[in-house]
């Protein structure tokens, strides 16, 4: 059975008319909010709380920034929408992790790879690298993959 608290935050969520996919995103940081300070009430906690999980994603999980900024309008919506607590300064650390760019092959090692493929695999590759969409990504660093030693050398665009 559904905590009646989540089911309350859940209600405050629809009567607000947000999208289910949000609902579901913001329950989930709550949840993790709660669990993370061992089960207590948001009631009963404050910025401290709120400072000290925001900290532990970015320092102890690292995830990206935009994940942690998620995480803090879950629990910021929670704090002034639902409980009409006011929040105050959290200063907390912000996210470092980076993107990680995709590895990107020159059109003659892409043909050197086609080439040892067979029949079947060799068809869906071509269409899938027919298809264009490796022109999606403008300026990135690409990897050359060395075929006789098995090794990467980074290169800029």
């Amino acid at each position: 059975m559904p905590s009646p608290f989540i089911e309350s935050v859940r209600s405050n969520i629809r009567l607000r008319g947000y999208s289910i996919r949000t609902e579901k995103t913001y329950l989930y940081w709550i949840r993790r909010f709660i669990f993370f300070n061992q089960m207590r009430h948001p009631t009963t906690m404050g910025a401290a709380e709120v400072k000290g999980f925001l900290s532990w994603l970015a320092v102890e999980k690292h995830v990206a920034i935009n994940t942690q900024k998620v995480a803090l309008n879950a629990i910021v919506f929670l704090y002034h929408k639902v409980l009409n607590l006011p929040l105050g300064e959290l200063g907390f650390t912000l996210a470092s992790k980076q993107r990680t760019l995709p590895i990107v092959l020159s059109p003659t090692e892409v043909a050197r790879i086609i080439n040892k493929l067979e029949e079947r695999n060799r068809l869906i590759i071509e269409i899938l690298y027919g298809s264009g969409l490796r022109n999606t990504v403008p300026e990135t660093r690409y990897r050359t993959p060395t075929l006789t030693t098995n090794t990467l050398k980074k290169t800029q665009l």
